[in-house]
């Protein structure tokens, strides 16, 4: 007596991993997750090793775990991976002030960001 089994959200041939609450604005992280969309996951490995933001480790872990996710639990070819989908959404924002000339304080908006990445089997074409 449980709940019914939930449809797979995802195609056959994808995997997914979710990295929640990075410390870093949305703006900057989708900078990083535009630059490997639609990449080998090789290539996009190769990239964010090599990158100069802060952010990319975190985005390379995530992208790892999307890929022992599709070879550990959907049986994928790990060859054949690519980055079908990064995609950056809004987390918490913590407010602080910081103390100002003449008695005042200004608002300082720290944002939090989620980041998705969806990897997806593909076949290779006969060159």
């Amino acid at each position: 007596m449980g709940k019914p089994k939930r449809e797979r959200a995802l195609k056959e041939n994808e995997a997914m991993a979710v990295a929640r609450t990075l410390r870093v604005s949305p703006q900057k992280l989708n900078l990083v997750a535009e630059t490997i969309r639609g990449k080998k996951v090789q290539t996009a490995l190769a990239d964010l090793t090599f990158s100069r933001r802060r952010i990319s480790d975190a985005v390379k872990k995530t992208l790892e775990s999307a890929v022992a996710n599709a070879e550990n639990n959907h049986d994928l070819d790990v060859d054949s991976l690519i980055v079908a989908e990064a995609y950056v959404g809004k987390s918490i924002v913590m407010k602080r002030f910081r103390v100002r000339g003449r008695g005042k304080a200004s608002r300082i908006l720290k944002p939090f960001s989620n980041l998705t990445i969806v990897v997806r089997e593909v076949e290779e074409e006969a060159a």
